[in-house]
């Protein structure tokens, strides 16, 4: 049975502990928040653009469309290594330095013309490899020998947290690990391979907890870096993560690995996570006084909606989304012509916007026809089943739409 020291994998969540991880090498001394990324990972030259920095990758902003992920599994088996013989791969010195040089020579080759989605800093597009190198510069600057043994010596550590950690092999022999399901050819199945679709560079989305541990993670923020163990972060690095320094969607913004919100009252700082098997978030406020967990071992659960709904139930507000807050407009013959097109995420994400009718638009996610609701000249609503996703136009100078923002993603125009 589920119970507090019951393990899920949360994926993106992990994002919170690399950022974490960075602001104590920069309270350290080791680091700057605007040091270049190429002082740090050598195959990251930046010939092809502006100076990308930590804060840009912390802050999803280096420029960086949706790619496919390279998988832990694939470049292990690339360099004959088995887990039975290596060891659990997170903690694998050759397949971290070969993610990182894949992953770096990767976002190194993309040009202004080619791949990339404007200037450093210019646009937020929620980037998965970037954070894949930022937990190799904590590698490489921090006193231990991968990311996976900095948060344990550095954060789990003083926080308590025994049952967290970036292993992907521990979990699968835990008896009080969960079962990871997924649909597959329309049915439901459930496996303990926590490789499945994991990224080779553990920073982007690595980590596996538990309520009982992600409760004292969460404490340790609601008291501004402080816990029982000492000091994690000072209060001022903590504000730091939980400032928006990049806007995104409609009305948030992100921080550095967090996201941020405003909620009723309330502001919302926060992370999800989801993979095959995996719908996670974390949230707090501290107008509120409050934190909530939301652990799921199933894909596609709208975890974020069940963690407003609590947090503005405790808040004392109607836990209802309210989904009729905008106004309907409609865009004008030459938005919907240059807007008009096929849009494809590296990620897999397909979508095409077309005249559904004179003057109206209308779209298709992965081939399915979805509601659309104008709300602006440059922005539409599209309902969902549970909840809405924001859509915005990208333009180029000359006002040509090069791609489409969707929900956390930017999405290139297919040439």
């Amino acid at each position: 049975e589920i119970n507090e020291d019951t393990i899920f994998f949360f994926f993106s969540v992990t994002k919170s502990f690399t950022a974490l991880a960075i602001m104590q090498l920069v309270e350290g001394g080791k680091l700057d928040l605007d040091d270049p990324i190429s002082a740090y990972i050598p195959e990251f030259t930046n010939k092809n653009q502006k100076r990308v920095t930590i804060r840009h990758l912390l802050c999803h902003s280096g420029g960086f469309f949706p790619l496919p992920r390279i998988l832990v599994g694939q470049v292990a088996e690339s360099l004959g290594l088995k887990e039975e013989e290596c060891g659990d791969f997170p903690y694998n010195e050759a397949i971290a330095v070969e993610g990182a040089k894949l992953v770096a020579e990767r976002l190194d080759s993309l040009t202004m013309e080619n791949g990339l989605n404007g200037y450093p800093g210019e646009n937020f597009s929620y980037c998965n490899d970037g954070f894949g190198l930022l937990s190799e510069i904590v590698s490489s600057v921090g006193p231990e020998d991968s990311f996976g043994e900095y948060l344990d010596r550095h954060v789990l550590a003083p926080l308590g947290m025994d049952r967290s950690f970036c292993d992907f092999v521990r979990p699968a022999a835990d008896d009080n690990a969960s079962v990871l399901y997924k649909r597959v050819d329309g049915v439901i199945k459930g496996s303990r391979d926590y490789h499945d679709n994991a990224f080779v560079l553990n920073g982007g989305g690595a980590m596996k907890s538990t309520l009982g541990d992600l409760k004292k993670y969460l404490t340790m923020y609601l008291n501004h870096g402080a816990c029982p163990g000492g000091r994690i972060l000072s209060q001022f690095g903590i504000g730091q993560m939980c400032r928006g320094w990049q806007s995104y969607l409609a009305r948030d913004s992100y921080g550095l690995g967090l996201s941020i919100k405003q909620m009723d009252d309330l502001k919302v700082i926060g992370h999800g996570g989801s993979l095959p098997g995996v719908s996670s978030n974390i949230a707090w406020s501290y107008e509120a006084g409050a934190a909530v967990i939301v652990l799921c071992n199933t894909s596609g659960v709208p975890v974020g909606l069940i963690s407003d709904a609590l947090l503005k139930a405790y808040n004392g507000h109607s836990p209802i989304d309210r989904r009729d807050s905008w106004k309907e407009t409609s865009w004008d013959k030459e938005t919907i012509e240059k807007a008009a097109g096929s849009y494809q995420s590296g990620e897999g994400t397909g979508l095409k916007l077309y005249e559904k009718e004179p003057g109206v638009i209308g779209i298709e996610i992965d081939g399915e026809e979805k509601p659309i609701l104008p709300v602006n000249s440059q922005a539409a609503i599209i309902r969902g089943r549970f909840s809405d996703g924001y859509l915005r136009l990208c333009r180029k100078e000359d006002g040509e739409v090069f791609a489409v923002s969707y929900g956390s993603r930017m999405i290139p125009r297919e040439r």
